[in-house]
């Protein structure tokens, strides 16, 4: 049988031997041991671990305990553990919220009338109501028309002037209340029908004077302004104005729904459009519509300051 070697006989007479390896050696520097790792000529000191994490996770352990017993913690079921001081998000929340309704619950009862002139001539009660008007503007509308108003592809503008079902809050609190082709019995209806049965040279035509009139270079005795007036006039104006208050907007404007080039005035002629609104009297309450309809009609004032 090989003779077993035994490794503490290796230990240096200058060094305690360790229980594990048989030998120790000790950094002249730091005094730690040196392990036996290399790494091309670079020794690791087999360091102490530091006492400073040991009592972080000491405090860190210590703390999971109280924080156990006090706060909720651990799920059963379908419930979970309320914890000695019986806190509950979801309730603390609630009460937030209750404690903002009633705070604003004075000024906010003004809004379930519908005298909007009473309203808006009340500078106190603009200056307390349109901060909020703003905050439920951009929670519920700002998706669709932008956080300013400005609309988007497939969505109207509200900060101009023209309008599609009219600019007054009575107007607005009513679309607002009932959408545009929405779910709703009494919605408004509006359809712009698909024109494919018009040659496809004639719809090209009435195309480029669509376009035209959006820079406001329409010829008026052209061919196709006719074509414009036989098939078009009856929703947009014969001037291409819109301002029919059925739902038709203006063609003569930058802010178009659709877009107004002629590929897309190409692509609305041959497959029409029909958008919705949904109608928000399931969602917010009269007071809440009529305020967003004060808040809407003013974006389109320049005179009138709407809070950021």
């Amino acid at each position: 049988m090989r003779k077993q070697t035994d490794p503490r006989s290796n230990a240096t007479p200058d060094n305690a031997m360790d229980a594990h390896t048989g030998h120790r050696e000790i950094d002249p520097v730091t005094g730690h041991d040196i392990n036996d790792h290399d790494w091309n000529g670079i020794r690791e000191l087999n360091t102490p671990f530091p006492k400073i994490v040991t009592w972080a996770l000491i405090v860190t352990f210590i703390y999971s305990l109280i924080a156990w017993i006090l706060l909720p913690a651990w799920p059963v079921g379908r419930d979970y553990t309320r914890g000695v001081l019986g806190l509950d998000q979801g309730e603390m929340a609630i009460e937030k919220f209750q404690a903002i309704g009633a705070g604003r619950s004075d000024w906010m009862a003004k809004f379930a009338s519908d005298d909007f002139a009473m309203l808006q001539n009340d500078d106190q009660l603009m200056v307390q109501a349109m901060p909020a008007a703003d905050r439920l503007f951009k929670d519920n509308c700002a998706a669709c028309h932008a956080n300013d108003g400005g609309g988007g592809p497939g969505f109207p503008a509200l900060n101009d002037g023209d309008w599609l079902w009219g600019g007054d809050p009575a107007d607005i609190a009513e679309t607002l209340h009932i959408g545009i082709n929405a779910a709703n019995d009494d919605t408004r209806w509006a359809e712009m029908p698909p024109f494919d049965w018009m040659a496809r040279s004639e719809r090209m035509a009435l195309a480029d004077y669509v376009v035209a009139l959006g820079r406001g270079t329409a010829d008026g005795n052209a061919p196709e302004a006719q074509v414009f007036v036989d098939n078009c006039s009856a929703c947009h104006g014969e001037t291409g104005k819109g301002g029919m208050m059925i739902g038709a907007p203006s063609l003569t404007d930058a802010s178009v729904i659709y877009g107004q080039d002629h590929d897309t005035v190409m692509q609305t002629l041959r497959h029409g459009r029909q958008s919705v609104m949904p109608a928000w009297s399931n969602r917010l309450s009269d007071a809440e519509i009529n305020l967003l309809a004060v808040y809407v009609a003013q974006m389109s004032s320049p005179e009138a300051e709407v809070n950021e």
